[in-house]
């Protein structure tokens, strides 16, 4: 998978992505090579709760020359070199009214901040600190952003996975920034791949909702149109970023920090060997924010590696190829998959012989006792299992009892299922 994660991020890096526009639009191409998405295309305008979807921005070329003639915050050697959403613009100006449209980061004086101004219009350069201050503060500068703000659409791209039942679990990144690795298409790539996983799975218990859409505004838009239908629906979500570094896992609980999408990633994590950490809910973030807003209140997570705004790299030129590693997003993508099947697992079962434990030597499930290997520890997750059985504790909860990882279940619940002893009531 690590070839495949590396020939699509390397082909998505250069595009100038932002929340609308034909940068978007290739992206989303790339990634239906992958996963069959639908494209949604909300109208330059369009009402979304209290937002307003903005005119569509693309732009072709932008830079600045130095009195000397010297090229420099080059659109085309780095995207972000450009303040995203900027206005169109050529003209001659001096150092110091360039001054106000140039951003560097003094604390971080080689890389180039990534900054943005969807709803405000203006125009920006994004330059290294070093690189800014050793220009020339005399003499004519010559600025052109060669861009087009107009009327056009955002895009939003989802799909519904089918299965047996309308329960659903929603999984959620962003798709907007530029080139940038791990806050950006760290997420997308792993969510793309993890619905090839997800959809060879035979007899899928769960429906599994699949949404890309331009961070805040896209999910509010999105939410606009199916919000009420995932409130009936979703059993548990997760918004996938940051999963590209060597970071150690974090999860974010969703705002009602018990819910199952909370038991579910916080018991893979504590039965699994990699370290991490559990947090609480807060507003700043990512598109959680959105999907657990008063009138929604979905039980959504996040399960990432280094957490944003917390790793240096964060919304920098430093975020690139060499900050991530292809081994550790694959990782990610199975750790995601982990607890996938543990929601497919998980349900709450209940015995077809409730009064008195059934026999299970009549059913060929008991060893005998001349027998000379006996996996007793499978023998007491059978006797664990049964007796839960109940109707009523589900079997996330039987293994917690047992302190033991849910999929060990896997083989005692096909075996009881298959010898009609239990049945799945959800």
């Amino acid at each position: 998978m690590t070839e495949l994660l590396e020939k699509y991020f390397d082909r998505l890096w250069p595009i100038c992505r932002s929340i609308t526009g034909n940068g978007l639009r290739e992206s989303f191409r790339i990634l239906q090579e992958i996963i069959p998405l639908e494209l949604l295309e909300i109208p330059s305008g369009t009402q979304v709760h209290d937002w307003t979807v903005p005119r569509e921005w693309n732009i072709r070329d932008a830079y600045i020359l130095t009195p000397s003639g010297e090229k420099v915050g080059d659109f085309r050697r780095n995207n972000l070199h450009v303040v995203n959403y900027s206005a169109p613009v050529s003209q001659k100006i001096s150092y110091q009214e360039l001054s106000a449209h140039i951003h560097t980061l003094p604390h971080k004086p080689e890389a180039i901040p990534y900054i943005t101004s969807y709803y405000n219009e203006r125009w920006g350069f994004c330059l290294p600190h070093q690189q800014w201050t050793s220009l020339p503060q005399e003499g004519e500068y010559e600025v052109v952003i060669d861009s087009e703000l107009s009327e056009g659409s955002m895009t939003i791209g989802h799909l519904l996975l089918k299965g047996r039942s309308d329960r659903e679990i929603l999984l959620s990144s962003y798709l907007c920034h530029p080139s940038m690795a791990n806050n950006e298409l760290s997420g997308p790539l792993a969510l793309a791949f993890l619905y090839t996983r997800i959809a060879a799975l035979e007899n899928r218990e769960y429906s599994y909702r699949f949404v890309f859409a331009p961070e805040t505004i896209g999910v509010i838009a999105y939410l606009s149109m199916f919000g009420e239908t995932m409130k009936q629906n979703t059993d548990a979500g997760f918004v996938l970023t940051c999963l590209g570094d060597s970071g150690n896992y974090n999860y974010k609980r969703s705002k009602l920090e018990s819910s199952l999408a909370d038991q579910v990633a916080e018991h893979i994590l504590k039965q699994g060997s990699d370290e991490y950490a559990t947090r609480n809910f807060s507003v700043g973030g990512s598109d959680e924010r959105q999907y657990c807003s008063p009138g929604y209140n979905l039980p959504v997570g996040s399960l990432m590696r280094s957490v944003y705004h917390e790793f240096s790299e964060y919304h920098t030129s430093f975020d690139n190829k060499n900050f991530i590693s292809f081994r550790h997003l694959e990782k990610s993508i199975l750790k995601y998959m982990e607890i996938v099947e543990a929601f497919e697992l998980n349900g709450v079962y209940k015995g077809l012989i409730q009064l008195g434990e059934p026999m299970l030597g009549k059913h060929d499930m008991y060893p005998s006792s001349a027998s000379p290997e006996v996996n007793r520890a499978e023998v007491m997750r059978l006797m664990h299992f049964l007796t839960y059985a109940d109707g009523n504790t589900s079997l996330l909860e039987t293994a917690v009892k047992m302190n033991c990882h849910i999929s060990l279940f896997a083989n005692v619940v096909k075996m009881c299922l298959d010898k009609g002893l239990v049945k799945r009531e959800s």
